[in-house]
């Protein structure tokens, strides 16, 4: 079996970063020639923007109504209707792609709603006409809802996106000597510094850290965070030879950074970054020749850091976010609007669509409530992987919380449609990218591409952060580790089909099992798609394979038809 080795993704996301300059041109959907590219933010705009004076809105508002209807909805969007779904307690909307059943369809009871996996939207079930499992579900007389979760917001900054890649790959390194000005010629001047701005600059740096990440990191992660900034800077004047001040001066102010922030932190803070400005001053005139930008790198790096920052606050969401926020308003929504006669839905989740579904019934299980599901259907998903070879496990890294200054977000979007060409076309460097995708031959090359370059969104570090934590032993648990959802899967009382690819490298059957093993033998089916002499079925086959349509559809639709019956009085 092919097996994924962390040098092979460095390689990839370096051929990724490669490839961006040149993507990175690429005109927006629907303007100019070139290859037409998906904007998310014509799906999901918040009410409001996040964000305070320094920071970038996350989007433009806009008045779109609760339903548009086609004729009004953007070109990229193939469904019937395109709703609009507030999150309460928040500004977020989200999207809705509404498939209505034709005439001829038969009469169903209860709509059904379909949740997509980590990053990706609602192409992924729409990929064409003859290629759309939404489609086909309407086609068999079900009210299809496809839910589109918050992260579909604007594109990611390009040069967000380029920062991101850095942090990702480690590319950065000691400055090119290009860079470093010999000023041998001109001993008689002065550098002259900006000491107010760049002590400005610092406290704000470190009190925005300090208040921010306070109840986001514990005091040991926190210190590892700032410890960062103090490296990036300490890089800059490597040849210096600063004394031990600069490191006393770094402690203290990470020391500082822990402390319940009142005025008299903020004054030392304040301080500290007039001492460290100081001391940083002292070292640059110090050595000869003297580093002539100095000031500008300095405070580039203090920059670059507000900006990792930034995109860290502008993506604050996690899985919990999902499951307690948007599943619920997207449900309540969906039933408001198709008035099912007992109030509940069919639902289908695939990968972190079903993860979300079964981590609902889990909560739903162990606080004695009904979930309004009537029955689920979850494709490649699990909350437990931690006796599989899932190449998830590349993720793991990110499990420290520290990390995520390095990798605030992961835009995988921009990098899957970056490294596309280098896996689609001679000589193939990254060909076993396509692999966790789908199998080979499984999807026209005309889809796939559709797919990889349509389909995929940026993601939040805090959204990768929590879903690493299926790998530990417990399974994947609440954002304060608390709450562990396979625990009462076991008191489940709604009916699962849960379907697994033979090849999938994301969710092996293996990993699938993990899950289903907890729920009540009455209450689950499960089944493994794909035969040894083919056809295989990777992550993304069960719902756009090739073979999918007379395989794996009939099997869901089998299941709906059979829970869609309304109950009676007294079995409810």
């Amino acid at each position: 079996m092919f097996v994924l080795h962390h040098g092979d993704v460095r390689t990839a996301l370096a051929a990724a970063v490669a490839a961006f300059s040149s993507h990175n041109s690429t005109p927006p959907f629907g303007g100019g020639g070139g290859r037409r590219e998906w904007q998310p933010a014509a799906f999901l705009r918040p009410v409001a923007a996040r964000a305070g004076p320094s920071q970038r809105p996350l989007s433009v508002s806009i008045a779109a109504p609760p339903s548009v209807k086609d004729g009004e909805k953007p070109e990229i969007c193939t469904a019937d209707e395109l709703h609009y779904a507030p999150v309460p307690g928040t500004e977020w909307r989200l999207a809705l792609w509404r498939y209505r059943p034709p005439p001829e369809a038969p009469k169903r009871n209860h709509p059904l709603m379909l949740l997509s996996g980590v990053g990706t939207n609602a192409i992924g079930f729409d990929l064409s006409p003859g290629a759309s499992f939404a489609r086909h579900m309407s086609s068999q007389g079900f009210d299809t809802w496809i839910v589109e979760v918050r992260d579909y917001v604007d594109k990611i900054n390009p040069n967000d996106a380029m920062l991101v890649k850095e942090r990702l790959i480690g590319s950065s390194g000691p400055m090119p000597d290009s860079e470093i000005a010999n000023v041998n010629d001109k001993t008689t001047d002065t550098i002259t510094w900006n000491e107010p701005k760049l002590v400005t600059e610092l406290t704000a740096t470190f009190m925005r850290l300090a208040d921010r990440f306070s109840g986001y990191l514990n005091e040991g992660q926190l210190r590892d965070i700032s410890a960062k900034l103090f490296d990036q800077i300490s890089k800059l004047l490597e040849d210096t030879r600063l004394s031990e001040r600069y490191n006393e001066i770094a402690e203290n102010i990470s020391a500082l950074l822990e402390t319940r922030q009142n005025s008299t932190v903020a004054g030392q803070i304040k301080d500290l970054s007039q001492r460290l400005v100081n001391v940083i001053e002292e070292g640059q005139r110090s050595v000869s020749p003297q580093l002539f930008d100095l000031q500008e790198r300095l405070s580039a790096t203090i920059e670059d850091f507000q900006k990792q920052l930034d995109l860290i606050i502008t993506y604050d969401w996690d899985f919990d976010n999902y499951l307690e926020e948007d599943v619920p308003a997207a449900m309540e929504y969906i039933r408001l609007q198709t008035q099912s006669k007992d109030g509940k839905l069919l639902a289908i989740g695939h990968s972190m669509g079903g993860i979300l579904l079964y981590a609902m019934l889990s909560k739903c299980a162990h606080e004695k409530i009904k979930s309004k599901l009537a029955g689920v259907v979850t494709l490649a998903s699990s909350i437990d992987y931690t006796t599989s070879k899932s190449s998830l496990k590349l993720l793991l890294p990110l499990a420290d919380p520290a990390q995520a200054l390095n990798v605030p977000v992961v835009p995988l979007g921009v990098l899957l449609a970056a490294a596309y060409p280098l896996s689609s076309r001679p000589p193939y460097v990254l060909s076993w990218l396509n692999d966790q995708i789908s199998a080979q031959d499984m999807m026209h090359p005309e889809l796939f591409a559709k797919l990889v370059l349509n389909n995929f969104c940026t993601v939040p570090a805090k959204v990768i952060l929590q879903l690493t934590t299926a790998f530990r032993d417990g399974g994947l648990r609440n954002r304060t580790g608390t709450f562990f959802y396979k625990d009462h899967l076991c008191k489940c009382d709604v009916p699962i089909l849960a379907l697994a690819g033979d090849v999938d490298l994301i969710c092996p059957p293996e990993a699938v099992y993990e899950t289903v093993k907890l729920i009540p033998k009455e209450m689950i089916i499960y089944k493994v798609f794909g035969k040894p002499d083919g056809p295989h079925y990777a992550h993304y086959d069960l719902v756009g394979g090739r073979m999918a349509i007379k395989e794996v559809y009939p099997c869901i639709l089998q299941f709906l038809s059979r829970h869609d019956d309304l109950p009676t009085p007294d079995s409810d």
